[in-house]
Protein backbone atom coordinates (compact mmCIF):
# COMPACT_ATOMS: atom_id res chain seq x y z
CA UNK A 1 0.00 0.00 0.00
CA UNK A 2 1.35 3.12 -1.27
CA UNK A 3 0.08 6.22 1.40
CA UNK A 4 0.77 9.72 1.08
CA UNK A 5 0.57 12.40 3.81
CA UNK A 6 -0.07 15.46 2.27
CA UNK A 7 -2.48 16.28 -0.38
CA UNK A 8 -2.05 19.39 -3.06
CA UNK A 9 -4.85 21.34 -3.66
CA UNK A 10 -5.72 24.09 -6.26
CA UNK A 11 -6.89 26.54 -4.91
CA UNK A 12 -10.32 28.47 -6.33
CA UNK A 13 -9.90 31.40 -4.60
CA UNK A 14 -6.52 32.38 -6.25
CA UNK A 15 -5.99 30.19 -9.51
CA UNK A 16 -2.38 30.24 -10.07
CA UNK A 17 -2.12 28.78 -6.29
CA UNK A 18 -1.71 25.33 -5.32
CA UNK A 19 -1.26 24.37 -1.34
CA UNK A 20 -0.05 21.11 0.02
CA UNK A 21 -1.60 19.98 3.69
CA UNK A 22 -0.77 16.89 5.93
CA UNK A 23 -3.26 14.65 5.63
CA UNK A 24 -4.63 13.46 9.48
CA UNK A 25 -3.09 10.45 11.39
CA UNK A 26 -3.60 9.58 14.74
CA UNK A 27 -0.48 10.95 16.44
CA UNK A 28 -1.32 14.48 14.34
CA UNK A 29 -5.25 14.46 16.07
CA UNK A 30 -4.08 13.65 19.27
CA UNK A 31 -1.54 16.93 18.53
CA UNK A 32 -4.41 19.09 17.20
CA UNK A 33 -6.75 18.20 19.39
CA UNK A 34 -4.73 18.80 22.65
CA UNK A 35 -3.77 22.61 20.93
CA UNK A 36 -7.10 23.31 19.77
CA UNK A 37 -8.71 22.63 23.26
CA UNK A 38 -5.92 24.85 24.89
CA UNK A 39 -7.23 27.71 22.83
CA UNK A 40 -10.87 27.15 23.05
CA UNK A 41 -11.73 26.06 26.86
CA UNK A 42 -12.61 29.46 27.28
CA UNK A 43 -14.64 30.61 24.51
CA UNK A 44 -17.88 29.20 25.05
CA UNK A 45 -17.85 31.50 28.89
CA UNK A 46 -16.36 34.80 26.86
CA UNK A 47 -18.89 34.33 24.00
CA UNK A 48 -21.96 34.34 26.43
CA UNK A 49 -20.63 37.45 28.33
CA UNK A 50 -22.44 40.09 27.94
CA UNK A 51 -19.97 43.09 27.73
CA UNK A 52 -17.62 43.91 24.72
CA UNK A 53 -14.50 42.78 25.62
CA UNK A 54 -16.08 39.70 26.61
CA UNK A 55 -17.17 38.80 23.26
CA UNK A 56 -13.36 40.31 21.34
CA UNK A 57 -11.65 38.30 23.42
CA UNK A 58 -13.73 35.46 22.59
CA UNK A 59 -12.76 36.53 18.27
CA UNK A 60 -9.62 36.92 18.91
CA UNK A 61 -9.42 33.43 20.71
CA UNK A 62 -11.30 31.87 17.71
CA UNK A 63 -9.15 33.64 15.46
CA UNK A 64 -6.12 31.84 17.04
CA UNK A 65 -7.34 29.02 16.47
CA UNK A 66 -7.97 29.33 12.71
CA UNK A 67 -4.14 30.23 12.94
CA UNK A 68 -3.93 27.44 14.46
CA UNK A 69 -5.34 25.31 12.09
CA UNK A 70 -3.16 26.95 9.10
CA UNK A 71 0.25 26.49 11.19
CA UNK A 72 -0.48 23.03 11.86
CA UNK A 73 -1.92 21.83 8.27
CA UNK A 74 -0.38 23.64 5.46
CA UNK A 75 2.80 22.31 4.54
CA UNK A 76 3.19 24.29 1.14
CA UNK A 77 2.29 27.04 -0.66
CA UNK A 78 3.18 27.62 -4.33
CA UNK A 79 2.03 30.19 -7.16
CA UNK A 80 1.90 33.24 -4.08
CA UNK A 81 4.36 36.32 -4.28
CA UNK A 82 4.02 38.30 -1.58
CA UNK A 83 5.05 41.84 -1.53
CA UNK A 84 8.08 40.25 -4.43
CA UNK A 85 9.05 37.56 -2.74
CA UNK A 86 7.89 33.71 -2.56
CA UNK A 87 4.93 33.15 -0.19
CA UNK A 88 5.71 31.18 3.00
CA UNK A 89 3.37 30.42 5.77
CA UNK A 90 4.50 33.22 7.93
CA UNK A 91 3.81 35.53 4.91
CA UNK A 92 0.78 34.10 4.36
CA UNK A 93 -0.52 35.33 7.92
CA UNK A 94 0.97 38.19 7.94
CA UNK A 95 0.49 39.19 4.91
CA UNK A 96 -1.16 37.28 2.51
CA UNK A 97 -4.67 37.30 0.71
CA UNK A 98 -7.43 36.83 3.86
CA UNK A 99 -9.62 34.24 1.21
CA UNK A 100 -6.95 32.21 0.73
CA UNK A 101 -6.46 32.03 4.79
CA UNK A 102 -9.86 30.90 4.98
CA UNK A 103 -10.36 28.72 2.09
CA UNK A 104 -6.76 26.47 3.16
CA UNK A 105 -8.07 26.45 6.98
CA UNK A 106 -11.33 25.26 5.65
CA UNK A 107 -9.57 22.57 3.86
CA UNK A 108 -7.63 21.99 6.71
CA UNK A 109 -10.61 21.27 8.59
CA UNK A 110 -12.13 18.85 5.94
CA UNK A 111 -8.99 16.86 5.82
CA UNK A 112 -9.27 16.32 9.67
CA UNK A 113 -12.79 15.55 9.23
CA UNK A 114 -14.41 18.02 11.20
CA UNK A 115 -18.35 18.28 10.95
CA UNK A 116 -19.80 21.55 9.68
CA UNK A 117 -20.60 23.07 13.11
CA UNK A 118 -16.95 22.30 14.59
CA UNK A 119 -15.84 23.72 11.10
CA UNK A 120 -17.07 27.17 12.73
CA UNK A 121 -15.31 26.86 15.51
Amino acid sequence: MKYESTIAIASTTAPEVTFTIQRMSFGRRVELTRHVRELTKNVEFLEAGGDVNSRLEAALLLGEVEKLYLKWGLKEIRGLWIDGEEATLEALVAAGPEELCKEIVAAIKRECGLSEEERKN
